[in-house]
């Protein structure tokens, strides 16, 4: 037995600022995926996944009972195919930010939920909103409180746009240019980051005046700017808008920044070889990265293992 297989996401704009409306683009990357699976000789790994399956399932009639009507599954066929060992086999590393929860996620809503909303039908605002509003009941069993995105990112396998938290779309983004020398990339912290620990922090922040005011008038701007610029491909103006983007996270975000990184973070923003931001929730995981030329950043960082994930 061997499920479909799905992707790992990125958000490349819009963590924590999504939580306070600001807009976000999220893009599948496919180097790293996960799918259902059975062996018949499992190894700890997969017993130990197979455990959290147990758990997830008897979370998900929970889900049934308080959310009644919103979503319904197989639970007849999710407990007999756990009781026979089934385990979810990814390569996406847990805790780097890139969606190892939304990817079992969407696989268990995939091959379980009754009535499901496919990939293949008019995908409407609507489905879309609901589809996010059960991805986030489901995931939040991993991460005390989920946007769902993340799952819906790999159920659909497309970029999504998020406009507000009740306005997303599936969107398409310019080709790559696989001569340019601009990129995205990411840059491994070597370290696991939790994602529930530094939403806590950022949201004891949101208490302070100063710290909203920051988030409205300068995250929030920087981010939203971000998303036009790179949908519509205006390069330069993109550059431009993640410098501020960098900055203000290095100011105000430093928690989520493992300190390593600090000075790494401030160099990139002084010589203007490459940015850094966030690449989901921080305190470790990757870190996103851009720049216009990818060799002076492969120079600078030649330290790090870059991953380079689009092209310019």
């Amino acid at each position: 037995m061997k499920g479909p297989l799905f992707y790992s996401k990125i958000l490349l704009f819009g963590e924590y600022g999504i939580i306070k409306d600001s807009k976000g683009l999220s893009i599948p990357y496919n180097f790293f995926k996960g799918a259902l699976k059975r062996d018949k000789n499992p190894s700890d790994l997969a017993k130990k996944s197979n455990e959290s399956l147990k758990a997830f399932a008897e979370y998900l009639k929970n889900i049934e009972k308080q959310e009644k009507g919103l979503v319904s599954f197989d639970m007849a066929s999710l407990e007999k195919d756990i009781a026979n060992g089934m385990y979810f086999d990814s390569s996406i590393p847990q805790g780097y930010g890139i969606g190892s929860s939304g990817a079992l996620v969407a696989a268990i809503y995939d091959r379980y939920a009754n009535d499901k909303i496919t990939i293949l039908e008019n995908l409407t605002r609507d489905k879309l909103l609901k589809l996010k509003k059960i991805f986030g009941k489901m995931e939040s069993f991993f991460h005390g409180k989920s946007s769902g995105l993340d799952p819906l990112n790999s159920y659909l396998s497309l970029p999504i746009l998020i406009n507000s938290q009740d306005n997303i779309e599936s969107t398409s983004i310019p080709s790559q240019n696989t001569n340019g020398k601009g990129a995205v990339f990411l840059l491994d912290s070597g370290i696991t980051g939790e994602t529930a620990p530094m939403v806590q922090i950022f949201m004891e922040k949101m208490k302070q005046e100063g710290f909203r005011n920051m988030i409205k008038n300068q995250f929030v701007k920087h981010t939203d700017a971000c998303v036009e610029d790179f949908l519509n491909g205006n390069v330069k103006s993109l550059f431009g808008n993640l410098k501020q983007l960098s900055h203000v996270v290095l100011d105000h975000f430093k928690p989520m920044i493992p300190t390593k990184f600090h000075q790494l973070w401030q160099q990139g923003i002084e010589t203007n070889d490459y940015y850094l931001k966030l690449c989901g929730s921080g305190g470790g995981g990757y870190i996103l990265g851009f720049t216009e030329d990818l060799d002076k950043a492969k120079k600078a960082l030649k330290d790090y293992n870059l991953e380079v994930v689009y092209n310019f």
